[in-house]
Order: C-alpha cells, then sequence, then structure tokens
C-alpha cells in the first residue's frame, strides 16, 4: 500500500512538474520571439510558439531529479550541463519533428547552425534557460 501511493506522488509530482515546465517554456519562448521583433523595429512585439513545443518543454522536469546530482557544481557547471542537455533535447525531438515535416523552427540560414535544428550561438539562452528550470524545479520539492 505504502509503495503504491509513493509511486502515485511520484506520477502527481512529475506530471506537475511536465506542466510547470512546458508552460513556463512557453511563456519563456513567446517571450523571447516577442523581444526578438525590436531587432526588426516591429513594435507589436508579437510573440509566438507551437503546441509541439509544449511537451519538448516539458520534458525539462528531468532536470529537477538532475540537478540534485548536480547541486554540488558550481554555477557555471550546472548551467554547461543544462544547455548541453537542452541541445541535445533540441536536437533529438527536432531531428523527429523535421522527419515528419512539423518542426516549427529551421536554422538553415544561421551560420551556427547543426543539423538545421540547433544554434549553437543559443548556449547562453540554454544555460540560463536550464538555471531557470533548475530554480523552478528546485523550489517546489
Amino acid at each position: 500500500m505504502k509503495i503504491t501511493k509513493s509511486i502515485a506522488n511520484s506520477f502527481k509530482t512529475f506530471g506537475r512538474s511536465f506542466l510547470l515546465c512546458g508552460l513556463c517554456g512557453w511563456c519563456m519562448e513567446i517571450l523571447f520571439t516577442a523581444l526578438h521583433s525590436l531587432r526588426r523595429r516591429d513594435l507589436r512585439l508579437t510573440g509566438n510558439t507551437s503546441l509541439w513545443m509544449f511537451p519538448i518543454y516539458g520534458c525539462a522536469c528531468i532536470l529537477g531529479p538532475l540537478s540534485q546530482l548536480f547541486k554540488h557544481l558550481s554555477i557555471v557547471w550546472r548551467g554547461t550541463i543544462y544547455a548541453i542537455l537542452i541541445f541535445a533535447a533540441e536536437f533529438f525531438s527536432g531531428k523527429f519533428l523535421k522527419r515528419h515535416n512539423i518542426c516549427p523552427w529551421d536554422y538553415v540560414k544561421n551560420r551556427w547552425q547543426i543539423g538545421r535544428v540547433i544554434r549553437l550561438d543559443f548556449f547562453p539562452c540554454w544555460f540560463v534557460v536550464g538555471l531557470i528550470y533548475e530554480k523552478l524545479l528546485n523550489t517546489r520539492s
């Protein structure tokens, strides 16, 4: 009985973390794309995202348990590890979505792109996003 309750609580925690990460990711992407419109001098600040991005961002919930393994590391190492993990998730999810012709992003025109699905110049962004997720997930536990 105790084990069943423990498993149920784990699934509940995972579900909440998945939803939280998905929603947070969506909001960050909308903010990022809206601010990017300033470079085009578009003061409407229109942001956008895709429904496909919700489960991709939701998968960041695995950073919560992983962060416990990295808590002894400096912020530089933790942010670097998170950025690498996010690059991996972006790469594999992007390749999967491209195979089905439904990928909402294509970095073909960027000189720092790999496989048209990741941009190495986004490293600082993913570094910060990983640390944001770490904080978000660890304040909930």
